[in-house]
């Protein structure tokens, strides 16, 4: 009998092969299973999920993902085609960016959602593993990665350095500050839940003034 679930690896990602004749719930238990007898092995990876072997509905997607959020340490960075090189493209940017945190002598690493007024401040480069929600604010003297949502507050190059910058899943911020300079957007921003093909975005400073770009490997390499 077909396997319900197969798990397999790509690059900086997982490819879950779903069975397209099994009920969807016998699925998603599969799913469940797999993944908590696996918790250790994966650990606390940020990783690219790819769902294929049959449609799953919108629906279908976010239960997949609390069930492996449930069931596992690991951070799922966004949903990709494997195949597809635009979509690689985000998933080897995003990798880049914690490699060059890693690289750092200091670079620091924080997992959890900062609410309710929360407040994390740092003197270096930061991986922040969660969502920033609105009235809540991330600070770093250096540079900041958001592997999550974005709608709070960031502030970068807290030292007055303008050559830091601010990367994260999802951009839809109150504020931000880079150096010395501000951007707030024209029009309040309300929190959503992180859809599939949400681009990931990186602000940094160019002409005096605080730029959203679509993130890049290639980008990123300017800093």
């Amino acid at each position: 009998m077909k396997e319900a679930v197969i798990i397999k690896s790509f690059p900086n990602g997982i490819a879950l092969h779903l069975n397209a004749e099994l009920p969807f719930e016998k699925i998603l238990d599969e799913i469940g299973y797999k993944f908590s007898e696996a918790r250790n092995f994966f650990g606390t990876a940020a990783l690219a999920i790819s769902i294929e072997g049959r449609q799953v509905t919108d629906t279908e997607e976010i239960m997949i993902l609390e069930a492996i959020h449930e069931n596992s340490d690991l951070h799922i960075m966004c949903l990709v085609k494997k195949e597809d090189e635009t979509d690689q493209n985000y998933v080897k940017a995003l990798t880049h960016t914690e490699q060059k945190v890693a690289e750092e002598a200091n670079g620091q690493f924080y997992r959890g959602n900062l609410k309710n007024r929360d407040v994390l401040e740092t003197d270096n480069s930061i991986i922040m593993l969660g969502d920033v929600y609105p009235g809540s604010a991330i600070i770093s003297a250096k540079n900041v990665i958001i592997l999550g949502g974005l709608y709070g507050e960031a502030y970068a190059g807290g030292n007055g350095r303008e050559g830091a910058f601010v990367a994260a899943l999802e951009m839809k911020p109150e504020r931000l500050k880079i150096g010395d300079f501000k951007y707030k957007p024209t029009s309040k921003q309300t929190k959503r839940i992180l859809q599939p093909k949400v681009l990931p975005k990186i602000a940094y400073v160019k002409n005096d003034r605080i730029i959203l770009d679509t993130l890049t490997k290639d980008l990123l390499n300017t800093f």
